[in-house]
């Protein structure tokens, strides 16, 4: 299976978080505006690509013939829906500049904690799921 695509993915999201923690890490009122913005673009790419590894990857591994591919794929998925919603809720209270500017020490508490969570998800991703993926 061609999982280009969702390598490229990783790659762009884990430079995003990146960004975000040398954002941060340069002053978070200081840089409160071009955080708010990258929150924003990562939420979209984030977005798109759990789309397409619910609507085209997590299916084809599905029918894969491979019972151990097959509960793999079903427990990925299972368990990207906390994280996702925990995403979807930093976005929400971190992607206003004005709040993040007010609260410093709140975006990185709570950066800390989803940008983390999501760092070492893409990491489990790459090491386990896509070269198993791969072999298919």
């Amino acid at each position: 299976m061609d999982i280009q695509r969702y390598h490229r993915d990783h790659v762009r999201i884990l430079g995003q978080i990146e960004s975000l923690r040398a954002l941060a890490r340069g002053g978070v009122r200081e840089n409160a505006e071009e955080i708010g913005e990258l929150i924003v673009s990562t939420a979209s790419h984030i977005k798109f690509h759990l789309a397409a590894e619910d609507q085209v990857l997590y299916p084809a591994l599905a029918r894969s013939g491979d019972p151990d591919l097959a509960r793999m794929s079903e427990r990925y998925k299972a368990e990207m829906q906390g994280l996702a919603e925990a995403f979807a809720g930093f976005v929400k209270q971190w992607r206003v500049p004005a709040r993040l500017a007010a609260d410093p020490e709140g975006f990185r508490h709570g950066a800390n904690t989803v940008l983390k969570a999501l760092f070492e998800r893409l990491q489990r991703e790459n090491a386990e799921l896509y070269p198993a993926a791969e072999k298919a």
